[in-house]
């Protein structure tokens, strides 16, 4: 089976149910976006969050997709770095547990946490993000050896912070030989980041993930078929997820609407993590465009139903049975 290796932000997901937007407006934070917050701030919201009852899940972007493919059995490592604390150990022993191997670095501050707001009846989610430790990865971090031996690499777009390092990565991916996919991440990253990430898919992405908004910045086109696209013309395969309503996919002129399978959401993290776990798994066994989108959006159906990022052992088994069910029409066909 083919392998993949993710690098981002190591973080520790603070998850709380909100009754309604009084703690974004008191915060300044924007509904559905992500913003970052220094150390004294993220003491502030936690302190806040704890009264309301709150789920603790080791997260980040990348390393939720790589957790995923490596309980459907792809060999799957992680690169990151967290602080020497109990958030830092909480996340380096949810890593092994799941088979992921990690070079986790340690940093001098304290592991990065993710809080996340769920608001509204789409489970909306807002982040208020402090990087912490994994704001510490530096380019230097990186060997050409971490790369060899694996035939994907994935990249989060919340790693823009530190554009050397995503560039040194990407060079060393490609020189592995690696199919490089990349998560854009939040709208907000991208419209802040829009060149650098231009250059990055132009000259290093195989696979790009966008929801609609992230499109949208990216392109500068509101349609997002239009967005899927122009997204489209700089890379392989360009994927955009459109929430409820499904996804689109596209590979030169190929192009698939993927119906978002059905699902009873009560919370949408993790949800473009595992569609992308879905679809990079399926893209390895040499799947279909369409296959790969249906494969992403069935497991992406089933983050959806529990709170924080870890889909559960009755949920994964139901995951696995329909995407066993969808492999299987292929090669009958």
């Amino acid at each position: 089976m083919k392998s993949i290796l993710g690098i981002g932000n190591a973080l520790t997901d603070i998850l709380a149910v909100l009754p309604d937007d009084s703690l974004l407006q008191q915060y300044h934070l924007p509904r559905g976006s992500m913003q970052h917050v220094d150390a004294e701030t993220g003491d502030r919201i936690w302190a806040s969050l704890r009264p309301l009852g709150v789920h603790y899940v080791a997260g980040g972007s990348a390393a939720n997709t790589i957790t995923c493919t490596a309980i459907f059995g792809m060999p799957s490592g992680f690169i990151g770095k967290v602080g020497d604390d109990e958030l830092g150990h909480l996340f380096q022993s949810d890593q092994e547990q799941y088979g992921v191997r990690s070079t986790i670095f340690k940093g001098k501050n304290a592991s990065g946490r993710s809080m996340v707001f769920i608001t509204g009846a789409n489970a909306e989610r807002t982040f208020a993000v402090y990087l912490g430790a994994a704001l510490e990865l530096v380019p230097e971090d990186l060997k050409p050896e971490y790369f060899k031996g694996y035939d994907y690499f994935h990249i989060e777009g919340y790693l823009v912070q530190n554009q050397a390092l995503i560039r040194r990565a990407v060079e060393m991916a490609r020189e592995a030989g690696c199919i490089i996919s990349l998560d854009m991440a939040s709208y907000n990253v991208v419209e802040s980041n829009a060149a650098f990430l231009h250059d990055i898919v132009d000259r290093y992405v195989d696979i790009v993930f966008a929801n609609e908004t992230e499109s949208r910045a990216f392109t500068k086109l509101a349609d997002p078929r239009e967005a899927l696209s122009e997204i489209a013309r700089h890379c392989k395969v360009a994927v955009v997820k459109v929430g409820k309503d499904g996804s689109w996919v596209r590979s030169g002129e190929e192009e698939y609407y993927i119906p978002a399978w059905p699902a009873k959401p009560v919370d949408a993290t993790g949800a473009g993590d595992t569609y992308a776990a879905g679809f990079l798994y399926a893209h390895s066994l040499g799947l279909p465009l369409k296959v790969c989108g249906d494969v992403g959006s069935a497991l992406a159906a089933k983050v959806v139903e529990v709170i924080g990022t870890k889909i559960d052992i009755p949920r994964w088994r139901e995951a696995k049975a329909e995407i066993r069910e969808l492999i299987g029409n292929v090669q009958d066909a």
